[in-house]
């Protein structure tokens, strides 16, 4: 589903988030940047209720960047069947939705799309032990 060339490493470490990209898997690259990306959203919507403008605005871009040029990207949409082009058109959504709450300044929005990640994150997290016994890792570590 994912393509390992196009994880969107790039992207994550862009958006000034500090982590552990370099010597990560392909799993753990993808962990990131969703665990990014819900980050981004969550500051963005403090910032939001602070009315500190300049910094939602920064923040929900920084979570685009994150679910468009990362998430979104490193789809391989060839390979990935069904889900890929399904994950595809709702990273797609999350990122006009994302675009919306920074315009409208719509924590509500926020919210959504924070629900959406997290529901694909526990997804992504489930599938460790199975990706742990077929690469032999035998601890997958993430920081974010």
């Amino acid at each position: 589903m994912y393509s390992p060339g196009k994880f969107g490493a790039d992207s994550y470490a862009r958006v000034g988030i500090e982590t552990s990209v370099h010597g990560a898997s392909p799993y753990e690259l993808v962990a990131l940047l969703f665990q990014g990306a819900r980050r981004a959203i969550r500051m963005g919507r403090v910032h939001m209720q602070n009315g500190n403008i300049p910094e939602k605005g920064k923040l929900i871009s920084q979570a685009i960047m994150i679910v468009g040029g990362g998430l979104q990207q490193g789809l391989n949409l060839e390979q990935g069947g069904d889900l890929a082009q399904r994950l595809n058109a709702l990273y797609d959504y999350m990122t006009r939705r994302l675009l919306e709450a920074n315009l409208k300044n719509d924590p509500a929005l926020l919210d959504e799309v924070d629900g959406l990640l997290a529901n694909i994150e526990d997804g992504w997290n489930g599938i460790k032990p199975q990706i742990r016994s077929s690469t032999g890792l035998t601890q997958l570590t993430t920081t974010a």
